[in-house]
């Protein structure tokens, strides 16, 4: 089998990136031919660049064509549309990694309009673009959501029929399993934040939690927080400078003491699984922009959930996105999104009761076999077996 994909791939910082790196390796050692067609050259945003790209391939070559579709990128939505037009005997198909819409955006809208203008052109662009999507999905043989919830948005907002949408879990490496360090009360509890750093993430909400705790007696330094993860110099530096240093002036303006905070942006990938393994458990904040909302609800996975998953870590996640379903196998608590007293009382209640820590990482060890990536390449082979022989058979 030999597959055309078509995603960003490292050294793009993003996600998706990671995502489709790890996907392309775990299909290739199940003995799929996975190729990148433009050679890893970056998809045009203009249309007729576009189709001189697409052109230039030989795309008979390829049994189907598998794209990651998310993070506000057009280009891979609109490489589909030219082949649903232009190669319509090819079988396509795509993860979706942000349901419930296929590209959010209006693709060839310019990303140089300024922030305002271009919510407003995006959100004014809505009906067209969601007709534009729905045209499309109904020419992809099969979606994939990495969510249950997604793909039940997913294929009600395209009004697809049963059967041609799919929920794979977001895979996760093989990692050797670590003990957890010593749980409160012997040694403080020990929190990591890690992914990409950007605004929109809610760290503000956890220092501010941490600052509520700094309060209590009874919770009063027991908690360490370590930063890490990537930080892409688009999203880092703003007009107000860098965000990392706005993170530092408000740990400062909160009063926490230094040595509560750890910062470790643009971490080795070596050093990730020792990191994860260190702390008793991960924390994402994550936000939902209300300018976002009217567009539509974001109900992917998180690629940093599934590190923790893997380092059978648990998980403490607000309920933005789709993270509570990502932690109601008993991997993790969940607490109000944007809510940082919220997230105050779930930490106090794992110092309370530390063996919980215990339990979420005895279960997230379970997810992470569950979902390790040999077994996720697996189910993907076999739903792209199953095209093909819809294809051969009519």
């Amino acid at each position: 089998m030999k597959i055309a994909l078509l995603a960003p791939l490292p050294s793009e910082q993003n996600g998706i990136a990671d995502y489709a790196d790890a996907w392309r390796r775990a299909l290739e050692n199940e003995g799929v031919s996975v190729v990148s067609p433009l050679g890893g050259q970056p998809l045009a945003r203009n249309a007729l660049e576009l189709s001189w790209q697409m052109q230039n391939v030989n795309w008979r070559d390829f049994d189907l064509v598998h794209a990651e579709l998310g993070g506000g990128r057009c280009g891979e939505f609109m490489a589909l549309e030219w082949l649903a037009r232009h190669r319509p005997e090819l079988r396509l198909t795509a993860t979706v990694h942000d349901p419930e819409r296929l590209v959010w955006r209006p693709p060839g809208l310019s990303r140089r309009l300024p922030r305002p203008l271009g919510q407003a052109a995006a959100l004014l662009a809505t009906p067209l673009t969601l007709a534009r999507e729905r045209r499309l999905a109904r020419r992809l043989t099969r979606l994939v959501t990495l969510t249950t919830i997604g793909a039940e948005r997913l294929a009600r907002r395209m009004r697809l029929p049963d059967g041609r949408v799919f929920h794979i879990a977001h895979g996760n490496c093989e990692i050797a399993a670590q003990p957890l360090p010593a749980l409160p009360p012997q040694g403080p509890l020990r929190l990591l934040y890690f992914g990409y750093i950007y605004q929109g993430k809610g760290i503000e909400d956890v220092l501010d939690a941490l600052a509520l705790l700094q309060q209590e007696p009874d919770t009063r330094d027991r908690v360490r927080l370590t930063l890490a993860g990537g930080v892409a110099p688009d999203v880092a530096f703003g007009r107000s400078g860098s965000y990392l240093e706005s993170l530092r002036q408000q740990a400062i303006l909160l009063g926490l003491h230094r040595d509560m905070l750890e910062w470790r942006p643009d971490l080795p990938a070596p050093e990730i699984p020792g990191l994860i393994q260190a702390n008793h458990a991960m924390v994402l904040p994550y936000r939902e922009s209300w300018k976002l909302a009217l567009l539509g609800r974001m109900c992917g996975a998180s690629g940093a959930l599934s590190w923790a998953v893997a380092c059978g870590r648990g998980v403490v996640c607000s309920d933005a996105r789709a993270l509570a379903e990502e932690v109601s196998f008993g991997n993790g608590a969940v607490y109000a999104r944007g809510d940082s007293a919220a997230l105050a009382r779930t930490l106090s209640g794992l110092l309370r009761q530390p063996e919980r820590l215990r339990q979420h990482s005895e279960q997230a060890r379970s997810l992470g076999r569950e979902r390790a990536w040999p077994r996720v390449a697996t189910q993907f082979l076999q739903l792209f077996q199953t095209v093909l022989r819809e294809r051969a058979h009519g």
